[in-house]
């Protein structure tokens, strides 16, 4: 059950605006803060600031984090389905998996959803098409994906969660009820209630149970969301177990992210 679940924090470190020796540096500062989960993007330009400043690739960098952590879990919030055949998705992921065990278990999230920022499309030659033909997409890749952990030797060392991000009512929703290990919203506290509601009932309408999907949610992301205690424990009485914050280059910030462990704290004593 949802009540049976520890609170955990993630913390999402846009790879914009920074040398690579400091995005590096700061998921190690994370890890040794006592983070639970870091999470980078999938896009290919900065969302913020100069349009054409620094920017790394998300893949690239999630090997990296593999390698060079030992106890957090980590993905990408979220990856873009369209830009990668979803076989070597699975390949990727699976690799991924394996260079980041440590005693014999994986440690990475496959954070995945249809994509949304159009420069990245069109610059890099994929179809932009629609919200709709992009949510298609992504329902006809997931059991791909699956699929091929299956197939591939050697195979994952574990069960890969996969964290799907997105709010849309009819289509999203439903590929979290039928796919999801974790769902990614970042909602205010009445569209978060709602959206649960309408995920209780695609869950309904598939045969599964809602609390086998562990809910996350964005605080003081770019300026969406709150830290403030009062609203972290509202999110937590709705069911929410993974809170992220959002750190943003060259400075990285960390007060938010000890403000939201030090409220974790708080609720384990």
């Amino acid at each position: 059950m949802a009540s049976d679940r520890p609170v955990r924090v993630g913390v999402q470190v846009a790879p914009q605006h920074t040398p690579y020796a400091r995005l590096r540096d700061v998921v190690q500062e994370l890890e040794d803060l006592g983070v639970d989960v870091v999470f980078n993007w999938d896009h290919f330009f900065p969302l913020t600031g100069d349009p054409d400043g620094l920017h790394f690739e998300s893949w690239t960098m999630l090997a990296a984090i593999a390698e060079q952590t030992s106890r957090i879990e980590f993905g990408p919030l979220v990856n873009c389905t369209a830009y990668r055949n979803p076989d070597l998705q699975a390949d990727m992921a699976r690799t991924i998996d394996h260079i980041s065990a440590r005693a014999g278990t994986g440690r990475f999230i496959f954070g995945t959803g249809s994509g949304w920022f159009e420069r990245d499309f069109t610059e890099y030659g994929y179809d932009f098409g629609t919200v709709g033909s992009r949510l298609d997409a992504l329902a006809e890749d997931l059991p791909r994906i699956r699929s091929r952990w299956e197939k591939l030797n050697p195979k994952p060392t574990r069960r890969i969660p996969i964290l799907i991000g997105g709010g849309g009512e009819k289509k999203t929703l439903r590929l979290v009820a039928e796919h999801a290990d974790i769902w990614h919203s970042f909602s205010d506290l009445p569209t978060l209630e709602r959206k649960l509601d309408i995920l209780r009932e695609h869950c309904a309408a598939v045969g599964r149970d809602v609390d086998e999907i562990e809910i996350s949610t964005g605080v003081s992301v770019r300026g969406m969301g709150s830290i403030a205690p009062d609203v972290l424990e509202q999110q937590y009485a709705l069911g929410v177990r993974l809170f992220e914050p959002a750190i943003d280059g060259p400075d990285f910030d960390l007060s938010s992210v000890r403000a939201v462990l030090a409220w974790r704290e708080s609720m384990r004593g």
